[in-house]
């Protein structure tokens, strides 16, 4: 298998908070992988690290065999190849959503504009948003906001793409609507890591689940035994909190 990311023995810490504990785990070419767990055990973090957001205390991570966190490699570069979905959709409020789709393509990739525009196009038109290339972020709803904020990072040809709580901070009605999109982009094979509290999603379209626990990871596998007989008490007890 391709293996894309692998995280050796990673570590956080925010002043005397160790926030995340020794983490090892790889990421496969396919893989739709939910990270799952109680508010504060480290899953946002983890990310953020991932994407260098946040500059990881200890460990590795290797994008491809190569140590992120040695200097060696460009951030910009990096995080096109990793991209990342935001809680709070992080549009740029003063340009309309098309614009949203190409500005990161003409900076940091070198396409033309119109080559710039017609993919933007493209990927707007999957999520359903096309009809809105002139919106201003303000005039959307957050479920479509999702969406393009979605379509902005795969205009970038990403290899992987991080979701950090992707439906959290919307209404529940529109909810449904951006985990259709994701949805749609695990069944086309895109490599995804998914921090989320959607447990249906965890458990019916991802192919592999993470649980973690007080900045560990306390399980890991495959989604049907997770849900139905997981090892840990820890997860058991989690689970047990939501229904089926």
């Amino acid at each position: 298998m391709d293996e894309i990311l692998k995280i050796e023995h990673l570590v956080k810490t925010f002043g005397t908070n160790e926030v995340l504990k020794d983490i090892d785990f790889s990421v496969y070419k396919g893989n739709v992988i939910s990270i799952i767990g109680s508010s504060g055990s480290g899953k946002s973090t983890l990310l953020r690290c991932i994407n260098m957001l946040e500059e990881a205390t200890g460990g590795k991570i290797l994008f491809h065999g190569q140590n992120i966190l040695n200097g060696e490699i460009n951030e910009d570069s990096y995080r096109t190849k990793v991209g990342m979905v935001f809680q709070s959709f992080n549009l740029f409020a003063n340009l309309n959503v098309l614009d949203n789709c190409t500005i990161g393509q003409v900076k940091v990739l070198k396409r033309d504009k119109e080559e710039a525009k017609s993919i933007a196009m493209e990927y707007l038109a999957k999520v359903g948003m096309a009809q809105y290339i002139e919106a201003k972020p303000r005039q959307l709803s957050g479920g479509q906001k999702q969406r393009v904020a979605i379509a902005r990072a795969l205009v970038m040809n990403p290899e992987v793409l991080l979701f950090d709580e992707p439906t959290s901070a919307l209404d529940p009605e529109m909810v449904g609507e951006v985990l259709e999109v994701m949805k749609d982009l695990a069944e086309a094979g895109m490599t995804m890591l998914v921090v989320t509290h959607e447990m249906a999603f965890a458990r019916d379209v991802s192919n592999r689940v993470i649980f973690m626990s007080d900045g560990r990871i306390e399980e890991d596998g495959d989604p049907k035994t997770i849900f139905t007989n997981p090892k840990s008490a820890r997860t058991k007890d989690f689970l047990s909190r939501f229904s089926s």
